[in-house]
């Protein structure tokens, strides 16, 4: 199993209404990249589907979890981002995918057990898409269970949310994350938690890709960049090239730190010339600029329209 710490309460009310035979038609599973969403999603189904379990844990070694495993179960349908035409991967859920995951549901069990469909990521479907999915929420199945994973369930249309059972997905308590890291034998946790922002699993990936060499970068370029020295186009360049949407959080949260720093009376360690309300004006731009990294916009007139501002 794949189950993290902080999923226990989570999974004891899931199975608590499956004993009662009690599970909603619809799931929506909320919350931050890097809390195990999709790891509980998989156990879960596999658990519900296995012929063997007395708990809710999958066997493994059945014949349905083998499937559910391959990826091969005639009962599991799992959407994504598909391909256009030319080849290229889609960055929305389109309403063609919706319709065809519809008429799948309006089919009959090939074990005689669950149907269960998942949407991943829910968040990328657009307004056809979702208008297509709600009809099929109004209208369930015996027996299907479909279940949405979003990381930013507010970008959801309130009507679909409404209509699902949700379960969040909430950053846990330090001491709970850096015990976790430790047993995952990640070095220097408490740096990668605090880059993090407390997310245990974001830590545990950034503590093993750079990230927090990345984060002194951007430290580094903003102190520079505040005392006038630096080439601002130099950091577009090196940022974008990199890991854009990365650079832009360390950059929200340096702002933060700065923030944090002058009302504390310490030192502010970006030395920035902006006033309190100049810099909490920009922590929010540096957000949005990381909203829009999904859009059609040009990254590097993004990055420099940002940098202009903190200068």
């Amino acid at each position: 199993m794949s189950l993290r710490p902080w999923h226990a309460d989570a999974w004891a009310r899931l199975q608590a209404r499956r004993q009662r035979d009690a599970l909603p038609h619809a799931l929506l599973l909320a919350g931050p990249a890097g809390l195990g969403k999709r790891d509980f999603l998989a156990t879960f189904v596999k658990g519900l589907l296995c012929q063997q379990t007395t708990d809710g844990k999958p066997c493994g070694v059945c014949r349905s979890c083998q499937l559910v495993a391959a990826g091969t179960h005639p009962d599991v349908a799992a959407l994504s981002f598909g391909l256009r035409k030319d080849g290229v991967t889609r960055s929305e859920i389109v309403v063609d995918q919706i319709r065809d995951l519809s008429a799948r549901l309006a089919m009959s069990s090939q074990f005689g057990g669950w149907q269960i469909a998942t949407v991943d990521p829910a968040d990328a479907m657009n307004a056809a898409a979702a208008n297509a999915l709600l009809k099929t929420l109004e209208e369930p199945t015996q027996a299907t269970l479909l279940v949405l994973v979003a990381d930013e369930p507010a970008r959801l249309p309130a009507t679909i949310r409404s209509r699902c059972q949700r379960i969040d997905f909430l950053v846990p308590a330090r001491e709970a994350s850096l015990a976790w890291l430790a047993a995952e034998g990640v070095k220097d946790a408490e740096a990668a938690l605090d880059a993090a922002g407390g997310n245990p699993g974001m830590a545990r990936t950034w503590a093993a890709d750079g990230a927090l060499k990345q984060r002194g970068e951007v430290r580094h370029d903003l102190k520079a960049l505040a005392a006038g020295r630096g080439d601002a186009m130099e950091v577009v360049k090196r940022w974008q090239a990199a890991e854009p949407a990365r650079y832009l959080w360390f950059a929200a949260q340096a702002a933060t730190d700065e923030l944090r720093a002058r009302a504390a009376g310490a030192v502010a360690p970006l030395e920035s010339q902006l006033d309190d309300e100049s810099l909490d004006a920009w922590y929010g731009k540096a957000n949005r600029a990381r909203d829009a990294l999904r859009g059609p916009l040009r990254v590097d007139l993004l990055l420099l329209e940002l940098l202009a501002a903190w200068r």
